[in-house]
């Protein structure tokens, strides 16, 4: 069996009868012509197209170069498993000295009928993209269409039309050592797409998730809740790179769009653009007016910062100051590189609380944000992270959200900008929009575990206990090593009272991250165990002597074991060093036992927070 993908027309024949003919046909002929009995010849054209689908990855083996009729040459890929196929080179090959034997390879016996159903499941893939790039199928197309629409009308969440998740593009590299450039060039261009008015785009957390897993289309985008998947392969041999992307309706499998795009390195950007505008012309979507960002001058800047976004997505603390260090090098190539400064503030805010001091991290944030949207305003990362400062640091509510509403004129897709915003209304007591803020991210990215694990603490602030274990049990879910300060998950069985089930995750998380834990430490002194609380409060005062540790995680074991002067202490050093989390402090439940002492009104007022809203949350929880 030959099988080539390539243009077909539709041709009456002298007795009027149609039939099909083109170089798709004649070609799939010639590969044919290279196989012996049993083979499952795929031209290097085909083979490309399912090398992005990992299902199929592995029954690929490339044979070479067969000579085919006047002499000409055609690179052929030979199709088998253990049932299916010849796992043999054929003998036009081996006497040609074209290709090389398998190692202990033995020829599979022929089972006619696995032969046949591979060989339909095939030409039904290669055929039907071959037609349905050149001619068409409407009258197929509509038969899936309507049985893709009794399937979604079973899903209670209704699946926006003009949605799409980017998938990583995949490494086909011979040295598969370009996942960082892979990744980066998907990013860029969910970015753009998350930028198109009318289109929703699924964030890069629930997108990426699926990296390396073995989901078809169908699968990933009825998790994701989308209607079309973009994915691609990328191979990259010195400064060539070749680029292949494909657009498919999840709805039927059918490609929407594909191309293969080959350029030298300084190419990509191009590249980029033209894979965006084509996807937006294939979904009728309107593109902004607005210029892309200036593509780095020095291609050396742009390989490092892709190597940077890979080690800033990663959350701990050695990857994030690795992305640090590779975003400064590409800015020493080009200091105008508005996305290597955007780069760098987002490393130094996830750095920032958890790791570094506010003041040692923030001022840094604000620096790079502001550089970064001094050479390109329209960097909706960048607007969310300056936000953040003047929140932290100037204590300027207004100030962040401004911003936060110019990244999503900018970006509507940003879930990370409905997380700050979320953040944002908690501090100023609007709980119920920060209710509603955390849920919008949650649709936008709802594989990412970071946002459920925030999402916790917006429901326990409402009492919205369940709301917050079900959140809980959906981080540990996506992610069960997933670890913020502390279980999320331990925080809201604390709340309902299910302290055994809460002290369980505490020592887990406790284990993972080789850190005190001062959830674990409430949940003992509630449990009337005050020595072991008191003990692990004392870790946490000595942890400061070496590592930072938020004053207000401290305050809040003081709180537990009743000590308010000592709490009260502690808030005062978490106010002196600007922690962004003292900012939502006053509506968790774990410093309730605060809100009737005379000090905090002050303390309040000094933070900017309402205390008439933090008592009427009291009367009306």
């Amino acid at each position: 069996m030959g099988i080539h993908s390539g243009p077909v027309s539709e041709v009456t024949d002298v007795n009027e009868r149609a039939n099909i003919a083109g170089a798709g046909i004649n070609i799939a002929q010639r590969v044919m012509d290279c196989g012996d009995a049993g083979h499952i010849l795929l031209s290097k054209h085909v083979a490309e197209d399912l090398e992005h689908y990992a299902r199929w990855r592995p029954l690929l083996h490339e044979l070479g170069e067969c000579e085919i009729k006047h002499g000409a040459k055609i690179s052929v890929v030979n199709l088998y498993t253990e049932n299916v196929g010849n796992s043999q080179p054929p003998e036009k090959l081996r006497r040609a000295d074209v290709g090389a034997a398998v190692p202990g390879a033995k020829k599979s016996p022929i089972n006619r009928k696995h032969l046949l159903i591979a060989g339909a499941m095939i030409s039904a893939f290669v055929i039907g993209f071959a037609m349905f790039r050149s001619i068409g199928i409407p009258q197929r197309r509509e038969a899936v269409r309507s049985e893709g629409e009794e399937r979604r009308s079973a899903v209670s969440v209704p699946i926006p039309e003009k949605s799409i998740a980017v998938l990583p593009f995949v490494d086909l590299s011979q040295a598969h050592d370009q996942e960082y450039f892979c990744d980066g060039i998907s990013e860029e261009i969910l970015d753009a797409l998350a930028k198109v008015e009318g289109l929703r785009v699924v964030a890069r957390t629930s997108s990426f998730s699926f990296k390396g897993k073995n989901a078809d289309v169908g699968e990933i985008a009825q998790k994701l809740n989308v209607q079309s998947v973009l994915e691609g392969s990328l191979r990259r041999e010195g400064n060539r790179i070749r680029i292949s992307a494909q657009l498919v309706n999840a709805r039927d499998g059918f490609h929407i769009w594909s191309d293969t795009f080959e350029r030298e390195l300084q190419g990509v950007f191009a590249v980029q653009d033209e894979i965006t505008r084509a996807i937006v012309d294939a979904l009728k979507v309107r593109l902004a007016a607005a210029p892309p960002p200036r593509a780095p001058k020095n291609t050396e800047a742009y390989d490092l910062y892709l190597q940077g976004l890979y080690f800033s997505n990663k959350s701990d603390e050695e990857s994030l100051r690795k992305s640090l260090s590779l975003f400064q090098q590409a800015l020493d190539k080009d200091p105008n590189f508005a996305r290597a400064w955007a780069g760098i503030a987002k490393a130094w805010y996830w750095l920032a609380d958890a790791y570094v001091r506010p003041l040692e991290a923030y001022p840094k944030v604000k620096e790079a944000a502001s550089r970064a949207l001094a050479l390109d305003e329209r960097d909706a990362d960048a607007h969310c992270y300056l936000g953040e400062t003047k929140r932290v640091l100037d204590r300027n509510f207004s100030g962040e959200e401004a911003e936060l509403k110019r990244a999503l004129e900018i970006d509507p897709n940003s879930a990370t900008a409905h997380l700050l915003m979320s953040f944002l209304k908690s501090s100023q007591g609007e709980l119920e929009e920060a209710v509603k803020e955390i849920q919008e991210a949650e649709r936008l990215d709802p594989l990412a575990p970071g946002i459920w694990s925030f999402a916790v603490g917006t429901y326990l602030a409402v009492d919205r206990i369940e709301d917050a274990i079900n959140a809980g049990k959906r981080t540990v879910q996506l992610d069960p090593n997933y670890v913020y300060f502390d279980s999320a998950l331990a925080d809201a069985y604390r709340e309902k009272g299910d302290f055994r089930e809460a002290v369980a995750l505490y020592e887990k998380a406790q284990a993972a991250t080789h850190f005190p834990s001062a959830g674990l430490a409430i949940t003992y002194a509630r449990m009337g165990r005050q020595p072991e609380a008191q003990r692990i409060l004392n870790e946490l005062v000595e942890k400061t002597r070496t590592h930072y540790v938020a004053a207000e995680r401290i305050a809040s074991v003081y709180v537990a074991l009743g000590q308010k002067d000592e709490a009260f202490r502690w808030l005062e050093r978490a106010f002196n060093e600007h922690s962004a989390n003292l900012y939502t402090f006053a509506f968790h439940p774990e410093f309730r036992a605060l809100r009737s002492d005379s000090r905090f009104p002050g303390l309040l007022r000094r933070i900017g927070i309402d205390f008439a809203k933090v008592l009427n949350r009291q009367k009306n929880p």
